[in-house]
């Protein structure tokens, strides 16, 4: 019942604001669906073509598959809570205090961080039901959930390493004398080969991706303060006590020690983050199993104590994980009023919602200026995007004036090319001025990207300037060869 709360809950508030910038990329990507994208493997965007089937462009449908993963979060942590031997309350316990962690900013849009919480919450499941009922058939179940991951974001790899680990460290490696975890490998071997197969086909593109965000991270100081950050920053900060429970659960206590396994699962993926100077939130999927753990552990200890003790600790528990769902609800749901000292404060924690702003204002701007061109012009005109967002934005909502598709070299969108006949004059939005007065001939500027909210969008920031452009300096093959980048 907590789950459908949270999907209810997420569904309801899910259409205020505006398509964050990453979902404006997902659409594009959803509209041409394929084994793999330069930024994620497929599954998210094939998820985006479902919604954009059965919804269209609806801001709430769009962000229904977060919500139920959000939700499914919450039962599958609340089912651990019940497998590792907690009863009704340390269930609801487990679950609550993972709904009002990072996830439940996850869950009002679509991202693969959205569905990533899911897989590896499974994993985690599915780990504790072979550690529990010593039935190996589990194996497969984990194979798959493995499989769906990567097909979802590559950071499962780190929690694959996690669980390769616990067997290895723990008497679970008994099990690799049997032919059941190889099969579960076997099976996420599966699913991940038509997306290895893209990626062979394109070079492995995805590789020279992540290496560019990751030297742009580390250059912007977006990887400092990895451990200290997963005190506060992956879960919400009330949570701390609980997973803290939960790792001496089960290395330090007898009772714990059969599912010792689950904490190779968790030290492991963060000393792996730590060494490749990962971001904090990489990991923030790893907690609600141990948070589960930590709410039997809480449960027992709680039974040690006095009736008139332990009910003190119960209502403060209460209390705080309400208050803390509250505060916590106030800046990660789209809820407050645009502009007002709530927003602000609420865009300033979770830093995303104004990225969720003046997308239709940008197609509308790029139409004016499209508008004051003359009608030969018009006809051989095209429209260069920066960004994802800003092509993505285009792409949305620009068919209502008529514009053409938005082209661009940044991540898949440099894939889909230039069109033909190529364009022989561009407006160019989201563009560096000296990169485009660099290669064309003519450069005007023609007008500056706004809302009627006067918020800056971050995606913009910098860039909000609009030219219009002729006479590309170089033939276009040429200057697309040399046009693709990341970010």
């Amino acid at each position: 019942m907590l789950g459908l709360a949270s999907v209810v809950l997420h569904t309801a508030v899910n259409g205020r604001y505006g398509f964050h910038r990453d979902e404006l990329a997902t659409l594009d990507d959803a509209r041409h669906l394929a084994w793999g994208y330069v930024i994620y493997p497929p599954l998210v965007p094939f998820l985006g073509r479902i919604e954009l089937s059965l919804f269209g462009t609806s801001l709430r449908g769009f962000r229904l598959f977060p919500a139920i993963a959000h939700g499914l979060v919450m039962v599958f942590a609340g089912l651990s809570a019940r497998e590792l031997g907690g009863k009704r309350e340390a269930q609801v316990v487990a679950a609550l205090a993972v709904a009002i962690g990072p996830s439940m900013f996850e869950a009002s849009f679509l991202s693969y961080t959205s569905i990533d919480f899911l897989w590896w919450t499974l994993v985690a499941y599915f780990v504790i039901r072979l550690l529990k009922s010593e039935d190996p058939k589990w194996w497969l179940a984990i194979g798959a959930a493995v499989g769906l991951g990567m097909m979802t974001k590559y950071s499962m790899a780190f929690l694959t390493l996690g669980v390769v680990g616990g067997v290895l460290l723990t008497p679970v490696r008994r099990y690799l004398r049997t032919l059941w975890p190889w099969l579960g490998a076997v099976i996420a071997v599966v699913i991940v080969t038509p997306n290895v197969l893209w990626q062979l086909q394109h070079h492995f593109v995805s590789l020279a991706f992540l290496k560019s965000i990751h030297a742009r991270d580390i250059r912007w100081g977006r990887t400092d303060y990895f451990l200290i950050n997963q005190l506060w920053k992956c879960t919400n900060p009330v949570a701390l006590p609980l997973w803290a429970a939960g790792l001496w659960y089960v290395f330090g206590t007898a009772e714990g020690k059969r599912y010792r396994m689950l904490g190779w699962m968790y030290v492991l993926p963060l000393v792996a983050f730590l060494i490749a100077r990962g971001r904090d939130y990489y990991l923030a999927p790893a907690y609600p199993v141990l948070i589960a753990a930590g709410a039997v552990w809480g449960e027992r200890w709680l039974e040690s104590l006095s009736t008139h003790r332990a009910g003190q600790i119960k209502s403060t528990t209460w209390h705080t994980l309400a208050w803390a769902g509250l505060c916590y609800g106030a800046i990660c749901l789209p809820i407050a009023p645009l502009n007002s000292a709530w927003w602000r404060v609420a865009d300033t924690v979770n830093g995303n919602f104004n990225m969720q702003i003046g997308w239709p204002d940008v197609a509308q701007k790029v139409a004016d200026i499209r508008d004051a061109l003359s009608p030969q012009e018009q006809a051989a005109m095209g429209i260069l995007a920066g960004d994802d967002g800003g092509a993505g934005a285009i792409n949305l909502y620009g068919p209502h004036y008529g514009l053409p598709r938005a082209i661009s070299g940044m991540n898949t969108n440099w894939f889909r090319g230039y069109g033909e006949p190529p364009p022989e004059t561009v407006i160019a939005l989201e563009m560096d001025r000296a990169f485009i007065y660099k290669n064309f001939e003519s450069c005007e500027l023609a007008g500056r990207l706004s809302n009627p909210y006067g918020i800056e969008n971050q995606t913009i920031d910098g860039y909000a300037d609009v030219y219009v452009c002729r006479h590309l300096r170089t033939p276009w093959p040429d200057f697309w060869r040399h046009f693709q980048y990341y970010g």
